[in-house]
């Protein structure tokens, strides 16, 4: 059957029968031509065995030196052909997933107001600090000055604070010394009034003594006149006695003579008696009134302690006033803090307020190209506001390769990258980072294969292939373009 499969159609020979059956083969042009099987059919043989002896002497196909030939020729062009493509093949990794990345830079305001002018157009170049947008900038100039006035108050405020500080810790200590001074002056007051107290109750004693005395003396002149005005009236009825005895002449002249001289001596001495008396008296009244004096004294020198004490109490309450100084010392101390921390509020505000009033004017962070402009002027803008986009000319390629492709893939291996914007150009690059992760577990909505029917799907992981060098003007790579990176992975 094999020679049956691999042997040529043939015509025979003019001289046989016409009408003997032959063996044909033909190749028909359909779906078994296509799969490279042929179809054949399988005619009787004739009666006379010439087809046999024709088969027998046609040699097989496989043993014709030009099909060996051929074939030969075929398998060293094809091992010639298909050896360094199978080594490329297997050396090398290559995705049409892949697209240029790079960075997109938003411009925003940072603050709100009316656009006064736009300086750039879309796809303009741009330099890093260009001006891109102005914003009308008259209240911000307001807002700074107001913050400026707040701060030159606040710092004011903050070195009267601090004065009043200085002041009143000079006055706590003055009051504290003068205070402590006026209590002891005061006990000093006080312990010499209690000496007076003490000389002037002493002086009353002596002069109560003195009333005694007098009063004593006054009862024994009392007593004494008492005393002569008996014997001056004894004295005058012996002399009157001795007068009628003396006209009688029953005593003699002498004895009338010493009676009436006894009578004179009981006067006197009754005179003496009551003048002594008068004096007793006036010493009474005289020691009386020193009493009264003394008394007097007494009560002004026990006032002077009452007023001594209470002038104590007065001074140990400012004592205690004073001892109050270092509090409001510290309450000044609070109050100058306080200012401090006003004026470094109202200093932020004036900062604040000059970043605001620089942000009027926006500049581009980066060199690069103007894209998606959707700012014109006259428009009021918000604070946080894109305005449009800066991209910078650095770019490189992500490119999501397969998760069975990435064995024998390692940063730095080298990449050939072409773009389908330029099929001519070649860029050369290496291979910088491999993503911790596929793209489909960091999208929106990342598949849940816990839950449900799950159907394995060979996932794509994101690497990132920068260029060696960067490409020329005459190629401009955007964000978004398809490109096909060849990674040499061997």
């Amino acid at each position: 059957m094999a020679e049956d499969i691999n042997r040529p159609a043939r015509t025979m020979p003019e001289t046989r029968d016409q009408s003997a059956p032959v063996v044909t083969e033909e190749t028909e042009p359909n779906h078994d031509e296509m799969r490279g099987q042929h179809r054949r059919h399988m005619v009787a043989p004739s009666s006379d065995g010439t087809s046999d002896e024709l088969f027998k002497t046609t040699p097989a196909l496989y043993k014709r030196p030009l099909v060996l030939a051929a074939v030969a020729g075929l398998i060293i062009i094809a091992a010639f052909l298909g050896v360094p493509y199978y080594n490329y093949v297997v050396a090398h990794e290559w995705t049409d997933d892949a697209f240029i990345e790079g960075h997109i830079i938003q411009i925003s305001s940072k603050v709100a107001g009316h656009v006064a002018q736009v300086h750039v157009t879309d796809n303009q170049e741009v330099k890093q600090g260009d001006l891109l947008v102005d914003i009308d900038a008259r209240e911000y100039v307001a807002r700074l000055a107001q913050a400026r006035a707040a701060l030159q108050a606040a710092i004011a405020r903050q070195e009267a604070t601090q004065a009043t500080v200085v002041l009143t810790q000079v006055n706590a200590e003055a009051g504290i010394q003068q205070a402590s001074s006026g209590v002891e002056l005061m006990q000093a007051a006080l312990q010499t009034a209690h000496a007076q107290v003490r000389t002037a109750r002493s002086r009353s004693e002596q002069a109560q003594a003195q009333v005694e005395t007098a009063l004593a003396h006054a009862a024994e002149a009392r007593a004494q006149i008492l005393a002569a005005e008996a014997e001056a009236i004894r004295a005058e009825a012996d002399v009157k006695r001795l007068r009628e005895l003396a006209r009688r002449d029953q005593i003699s002249r002498q004895e009338l003579d010493q009676a009436i001289a006894n009578t004179h001596t009981a006067n006197a001495q009754l005179d003496a008696a009551r003048k002594k008396a008068s004096a007793g008296e006036a010493q009474v009244a005289e020691a009386r009134a020193a009493h009264r004096t003394a008394a007097e004294s007494l009560r002004q020198v026990e006032a002077q302690v009452a007023e001594a004490q209470a002038r104590i109490g007065e001074a140990l309450g400012r004592l205690a006033a004073a001892d109050a100084g270092p509090h409001q010392v510290a309450v000044s101390r609070a109050q100058a803090a306080i200012s401090t921390a006003e004026v470094e509020q109202t200093r932020a505000a004036v900062d604040q307020a000059s970043i605001e009033l620089s942000s009027t004017k926006i500049f581009a962070p980066e060199s690069g190209r103007v894209t998606r402009k959707s700012v014109e002027a006259g428009a009021y803008v918000h604070a946080g506001q894109a305005l449009l986009a800066v991209v910078p000319p650095d770019v490189w390629v992500v490119a999501n390769f397969m998760e069975t492709q990435l064995a024998d893939m390692r940063p730095g291996q080298p990449v050939d990258i072409t773009v389908d914007a330029y099929p001519s150009g070649h860029f050369k690059g290496r291979v910088d980072s491999i993503q911790a992760g596929s793209g489909a577990r960091f999208s929106l909505l990342p598949p849940e294969n816990a839950s449900g029917n799950f159907v394995k799907v060979v996932q794509r992981v994101p690497v990132k292939i920068v260029f060696d060098a960067f490409p020329s003007r005459d190629f401009s790579l955007s964000p978004g373009m398809s490109v096909v990176p060849v990674v040499k992975v061997k």
